[in-house]
């Protein structure tokens, strides 16, 4: 009786970290696809086929035999684990569901290859509109403000409402997708969970968020919480707002930070200058955006413990009559100062086998790992 127990605990135990039952084989099988069916749908990866390339892989758009479109994201280099775990982590992300994340549809692996299937998204990324001078004249305000919204909700559901607890790492413009009613969709949110601690992204640079989007102790310490994408997202929505790029603002004939900029304008109580000039005619607008203004730059202050959760900030988007805290100084760092070549990654644990009970107990402000020591368990 006491060995059956046991047996029944180590079964238990091991679904739990897996995140996938014996009646999940159908379904992996269906996920599952045939590299000679994404190479005819990629017409062989070809570049004519290429949507854009990040540091986590190059993205095609393919063509399924039944007529359906799709992108796959063709891994750079293999993800240092085996057939099985690659394919239990891609289950567990798959089965995150929420309009404002890109579907993963499956995946394929052969040899060193690793592919993702996703849900072909037809308007691009997010940044291909905003930062382009004609193209940016598509996002009015009601759009934006839908976007910042949408990318709200998202991250929300990835940090407390999902089967996981994902921490995006790399929330920029160029991963917010836009649907055919230009409604955002948030993309490479579950890639961390593909690799290992010491894969390079192809070139001379660890698996990291992007320079300007990185908050200050992540990049610095390789400390991450959901705070990290915190940062971003305030980082992000300054951008929305002014339509212009975080680490090239240009002011006049001067280019310096965003986040240098917005404080400066604040604390002086010129912010509207940071408002996208074809929003500053309209009294009402400018009131709206100004408070998104406010939210943004609590999103970006230096103390992680000041910043909101996510819930928080989509409380704050969705509530006019809340009154908002008075934000503290933005987090500075040089970029400059940062090579590429050094690890600014640290993965603590990520695999961590520290009991659930006890990881419950501690609190964002003061676990360095408790996005690594969370994330394995499906809710």
């Amino acid at each position: 009786m006491l060995m059956r127990r046991r047996k029944r605990k180590l079964v238990n135990k091991r679904e739990v970290i897996e995140g996938i039952s014996v009646d999940d084989t159908s379904i992996a099988e269906s996920l599952q696809y045939d590299f000679s069916a994404i190479s005819a749908a990629t017409d062989n990866f070809s570049d004519a086929n290429k949507l854009g390339q990040g540091g986590f892989g190059t993205v095609y758009k393919g063509k399924l035999s039944n007529g359906q479109e799709v992108a796959v994201k063709r891994l750079s280099i293999d993800s240092g684990q085996g057939d099985l775990e690659f394919k239990n982590e891609v289950l567990l992300v798959a089965r995150l569901q929420h309009r404002n994340l890109v579907r993963l549809r499956g995946f394929c692996f052969d040899g060193a290859e690793r592919l993702l299937v996703y849900e072909f998204v037809p308007n691009a990324s997010l940044d291909q509109f905003l930062f382009d001078p004609v193209k940016r004249r598509q996002l009015d305000w009601e759009r934006r403000s839908k976007i910042i919204g949408g990318v709200a909700r998202g991250i929300l559901y990835l940090h407390e409402d999902s089967r996981l607890r994902i921490i995006h790492r790399d929330l920029k413009a160029s991963n917010v997708l836009l649907d055919a009613e230009m409604n955002p969709k948030i993309s490479d949110f579950g890639m961390a969970r593909l690799f290992t601690l010491d894969e390079t992204q192809g070139s001379t640079t660890r698996i990291v968020g992007s320079y300007g989007y990185m908050a200050p102790e992540y990049a610095m310490h390789g400390q991450f919480s959901v705070k990290s994408d915190v940062f971003s997202f305030g980082v992000l929505v300054l951008e929305i707002l002014s339509g212009q790029k975080n680490t090239c603002f240009r002011n006049g004939e001067s280019v310096e930070d965003l986040l240098s900029y917005a404080w400066t304008n604040w604390q002086e109580g010129t912010a509207a200058n940071l408002i996208d000039p074809m929003f500053r005619g309209s009294s009402g607008l400018v009131r709206d955006i100004m408070r998104y203004i406010h939210i943004a730059l609590l999103c970006v202050q230096e103390n992680i413990g000041d910043r909101p959760t996510m819930a928080a900030v989509v409380l704050m988007l969705s509530s006019l009559s809340l009154s908002l805290p008075v934000p503290s100084g933005p987090a500075y760092y040089a970029h400059n100062d940062i090579s590429p070549e050094i690890s600014l990654i640290k993965e603590y644990n990520s695999r961590s086998s520290e009991p659930r009970e006890l990881a419950k107990t501690k609190s964002i402000s003061s676990s360095r790992n408790e996005a690594s020591i969370t994330e394995l368990y499906p809710r």
